[in-house]
């Protein structure tokens, strides 16, 4: 088509979604990243979140269909598990601009109606995980970067195609990967000895209720953390329509579930999979699930094991402890949040996310990688 003029951009409508709209976003999705979905995918991502509808919303030319797309899912959140903190904040996802339309200024332009609607459904703020090149918009509209996010990776083997991965962090690194996968053998089998032997991994079909306490449990140790309850985990890892997640449950003595942990097996040719979420209260047991995480990943034949986590917080702490390699200071994104309702409760403890309970399963991914 021609390039949009100034009038044809001044005509747009915006217009808020819903269900009988998720074929339309589909096909605007499809010519935005060149991927094939259905509308069914969307109605997955947008309406069957137990948590609640995602809120999205289009702009219209008029009589046409949509050319930008803004879509925010809700999630749980508390602050040190305080009922009287509960609330609704809006993950940003989904950002979509018709390449015909694209560099016309029409996220900047969208975004004030999705805050006003967010706002209106009482989101008291909002997140989202920009990558460099577009955290820059984000700052230009009212956005605060609270977090740097950073990819930590675990080899499984010192081979060339392991090599291969981590010559992205450098020649030097790559060249002393024999040596310094020592480091990820040590911090193995130092979760071997933290985790014990009187425990139980079973792969899951469905989360059990009993989730949800453990989830409660470690919620009381966070200022910032969204709810893990069956309902939402079965959504999101085990209905996920790209049947990407494998899901594993760490039973103790007691036949008890003791946590949780989901991976995401390499996909294609690639040799890296993904450590996406996992849950546990006690200290052997978050030891046990990672170690889970790392063997059931070995087994589906990852060379390397990758969890992305917030910079100084417990997630890095622990990858670190247990032999995930940093990456190259440069090699980052971010976690921006949007403050709606500074006197709502979470508003103050959304401003540091080393302080949060993060994993790659609170990004709007749904597929690491």
């Amino acid at each position: 088509m021609a390039e949009p003029s100034e009038e044809d951009i001044a005509a747009l409508e915006v217009h808020v979604c819903g269900p009988e709209d998720r074929a339309e976003q589909a096909n605007l999705f499809n010519r935005c990243f060149k991927k094939s979905i259905e509308g069914a995918d969307l109605a997955w991502r947008y309406d069957d979140n137990p948590h609640g509808q995602a809120t999205t919303m289009v702009y219209r030319p008029p009589g046409g269909v949509a050319v930008c797309s803004f879509a925010y899912t809700p999630r749980t959140v508390f602050a040190y598990g305080d009922p009287e903190s509960e609330g609704q904040i809006g993950q940003q996802g989904d950002v979509m601009t018709d390449p015909d339309w694209q560099r016309r200024g029409l996220v900047m332009s969208m975004w004030p109606h999705c805050a006003r609607e967010t706002l209106a459904r009482g989101w008291p703020l909002n997140w989202g995980f920009p990558n460099r090149q577009s955290a820059s918009v984000f700052l230009k509209l009212g956005w605060k970067s609270v977090g740097d996010l950073r990819p930590y990776d675990f080899y499984f083997s010192a081979g060339g195609t392991a090599r291969k991965v981590r010559f992205r962090e450098g020649r030097l690194p790559s060249a002393l990967l024999p040596l310094t996968r020592l480091r990820c053998s040590s911090g193995r089998s130092r979760l071997r000895r933290q985790a014990g032997s009187a425990y139980e991994v079973r792969p899951l079909t469905f989360f059990p209720e009993e989730v949800g306490e453990i989830s409660r449990a470690v919620e009381k140790r966070f200022c910032f953390m969204a709810r893990r309850d069956a309902p939402y985990l079965n959504w999101r890892f085990l209905n996920n329509p790209s049947k990407a997640h494998r899901s594993f449950g760490v039973f103790g003595e007691d036949g008890l579930l003791a946590g949780y942990v989901v991976i995401q097996p390499p996909k294609g040719d690639s040799p890296v999979g993904y450590i996406v979420d996992l849950l546990a209260d006690e200290d052997w047991a978050v030891s046990a699930v990672l170690l889970a995480g790392l063997d059931e990943l070995e087994k589906t034949g990852a060379l390397v094991a990758r969890a992305t986590a917030v910079e100084d917080s417990w997630w890095e702490e622990l990858l670190r402890g247990s032999g995930f390699l940093a990456p190259k200071p440069e090699n980052r994104h971010y976690v921006y949040v949007y403050v709606q309702d500074e006197y709502h409760p979470l508003a103050g403890y959304a401003l540091d996310a080393c302080k949060w309970y993060l994993t790659d399963g609170d990004r709007d991914d749904e597929m690491m990688g």
